[in-house]
């Protein structure tokens, strides 16, 4: 894991901005720092920043930029075959590797087949690449989009980087807040925020995953997607048993590939599914010497405690638990935003980044998470509803499954709309849940604003297609992002094994009659790792995920509190001030209320440290 940055065009950086840019890069790689320039024939300049977090390869001989063959390579990330990769260079009669790092294999790979050798490869990357022979530049990203790629297009030519804050600081100016997007936040919350391509600030963009982006001579750019998910391959005469199986060796196939590493691991520990199968399967299965970090709930709706102790002593892990910290809040939290350049999106992730405080005060550089585990193997309460409604053609099974929903998710399912089972029966298009109380949140805005909810279309079944939605447009961008910036604020990689290509591919074949069983989302996964993980984990139906009610960490009551909140300040421009007077002379807000008030606080925040 790493930080990059660079350049691409008709200017000449000066050294004061490739300096402060160096400076703002450190926290991604405080162990070695590298620069690049190069000038075209035809003049353009090219610069390329890299800042090191050692993982693979700690020698300064893996220090980048990397040079080979007339290539020049920065990257961001891991390749995690990298020694399936680097023997069949070998093989080839290649010339020998200098380093034994990931990142020379990609080097290598990519200066003998171009951004095809990415579909072989199999990882988290962002990364630069510069031919020196006619100045064209790469700039590619993994399938997934686990690793940041931001580019800035101006005048004089190309700026990129890993956060906001590097491409601003080699532009040498700020860039102006996009209010729409902030808006988009405020009303629609952080599940709209990947739909359009939009960000905080006008002009910054993303490479999107899974593409390369080739910039060439007279500002040509061309774009090429060297993978797209593929849910044509269904598998309909697939049994459960067989489901069950390849997902099995799947996972543990991807796992072993995020173990390698020449730094120890640690594994973010929850009570749920997820985390618990990936801390077995390396305890188990590989031996790992597994050190869990859990924060502790204290909102009773998603207490879990129960179920870590009983992980902790059935795998015996190594553990530390982390109560939550309700001190300094604004002041953390203004520091969080200038870290993410934008809102942070959750309140789950301002916890999580006092879990990767305590990660890396105790030497880690690599954390292990469970994302995507409930967009591949269908983990959330709107999955039992549309799973309903996907089996509705077969009598037999739809009653088998409504009952076991009345048993089972009946009495936890909180959300107005998914409190009918047969919600997307009735009403397949209905997407209301998701934008829970979208206009009443619209109306604490001072002009009107409204965007219905959109989503793509990968496939016709509807607990698929959310599926996918939420993979790559609405749940999984967000986490990536914030679980990179958190990690990275204290120089720690983040590895994520449910977003492996195999493992996606494996899950894409599994018929949907099979993703829900016994009133039980994740059916195949808790069978996978059954024999694994503690049964007690993979028996509970009740989804468990982090989650802290603002008032736990904001008194309202407290008048500084409140006198902060309601002092003059650029937001006042965009928000009604008595709306938020009243919302927090309220004892207790409902959950969708607490999130706009956590949204209304980061929006105060952020336009007070970035709005011109």
């Amino acid at each position: 894991m790493c930080g990059i940055a660079g350049y691409r065009g008709s200017a000449a950086i000066d050294e004061t901005r490739i300096a402060r840019c160096l400076a703002l890069m450190r926290r991604r790689g405080p162990d070695a720092a590298g620069v690049h320039r190069h000038r075209a024939i035809d003049g353009t300049e090219t610069l390329l920043l890299h800042s090191r977090l050692s993982i693979i390869d700690l020698d300064p001989r893996a220090n980048q930029p990397l040079r080979f063959g007339g290539k020049a390579l920065i990257v961001n990330g891991e390749l995690y075959n990298y020694l399936e990769l680097r023997c069949g260079v070998e093989r080839a009669g290649a010339a020998p590797f200098v380093t034994t790092s990931d990142s020379e294999v990609l080097l290598r790979v990519l200066a003998a087949e171009g951004w095809r050798g990415l579909e072989r490869c199999e990882g988290m990357w962002a990364f630069a690449l510069l031919d020196e022979a006619d100045g064209a530049l790469l700039l590619g990203r993994d399938r997934f989009g686990e690793k940041p790629l931001y580019i800035h297009r101006s005048a004089d030519g190309v700026y990129f980087g890993s956060e906001v804050k590097f491409i601003l600081a080699l532009l040498g100016r700020a860039l102006p807040v996009d209010l729409d997007h902030l808006r988009r936040y405020m009303v629609n919350g952080y599940k709209a925020l990947y739909k359009k391509k939009t960000g905080f600030f006008a002009g910054i963009e993303e490479i999107e995953p899974g593409t390369v982006l080739a910039l060439g001579s007279s500002r040509r750019e061309t774009v090429h997607r060297y993978w797209r998910p593929d849910l044509a391959r269904r598998d309909e005469t697939m049994t459960y048993r067989d489901a069950v199986a390849s997902a099995r060796t799947a996972l543990i196939r991807s796992v072993e590939l995020r173990l390698r590493a020449d730094v120890p691991l640690a594994f973010c520990l929850s009570g749920g599914v997820d985390s618990n199968a990936l801390i077995a399967i390396a305890k188990r299965v590989f031996g790992y010497d597994v050190h869990g970090f859990t924060i502790m709930n204290t909102d009773a709706r998603y207490e879990e405690r129960a179920f870590v102790d009983h992980s902790v002593a059935e795998l015996g892990l190594r553990h530390t638990a982390i109560p939550l910290e309700t001190d300094g809040f604004v002041e953390k939290l203004r520091t969080l935003v200038r870290q993410h350049d934008a809102p942070v999106y959750t309140i789950t992730y301002y916890v999580q980044w006092q879990l990767m405080r305590r990660v890396a005060e105790q030497g880690y550089r690599i954390s292990i998470s469970g994302t995507g585990a409930d967009e591949l193997f269908s983990g959330y309460y709107d999955h039992h509803n549309a799973y309903l409604s996907e089996i509705r053609g077969d009598a037999a099974l739809y009653a088998e499954a409504l009952g076991h929903w009345r048993q089972h998710v009946a009495p936890v399912v909180r959300n107005p709309y998914l409190q009918d089972p047969e919600i997307f029966v009735t009403q397949p298009d209905l997407r209301a849940h998701i934008y829970l109380n979208a206009e009443e949140f619209a109306e604490y805005l001072r002009q009107p604003w409204s965007e219905p909810f959109a989503e793509a279309r990968y496939t016709d079944g509807l607990l698929r297609n959310r599926m996918m939605n939420e993979l790559f447009h609405e749940s999984v961008p967000p986490i990536l992002h914030e679980d990179d910036l958190n990690a990275m604020y204290y120089s720690i990689e983040n590895r994520s094994p449910f977003l492996d290509t195999t493992l996606f591919e494996t899950c894409a074949r599994i018929p949907t009659r099979h993703l829900v069983r016994n009133g039980r989302a994740k059916s195949v996964l808790r069978e996978a790792v059954r024999g694994i993980a503690p049964d007690l984990i993979l028996d509970n139906p009740r989804k468990v995920g982090f989650n802290a009610p603002i008032l736990d960490l904001l008194d309202t009551r407290d008048p500084d509190a409140r006198d902060y909140l309601l002092d003059d300040g650029p937001i006042f421009a965009h928000v009604k001030r008595d709306k938020i007077a009243a919302l927090i002379d309220k004892a207790h807000l409902p959950n969708s209320e607490s999130k706009f008030l956590f949204y209304f606080l980061n929006a105060k925040i952020f336009l007070e440290e970035f709005a011109a």
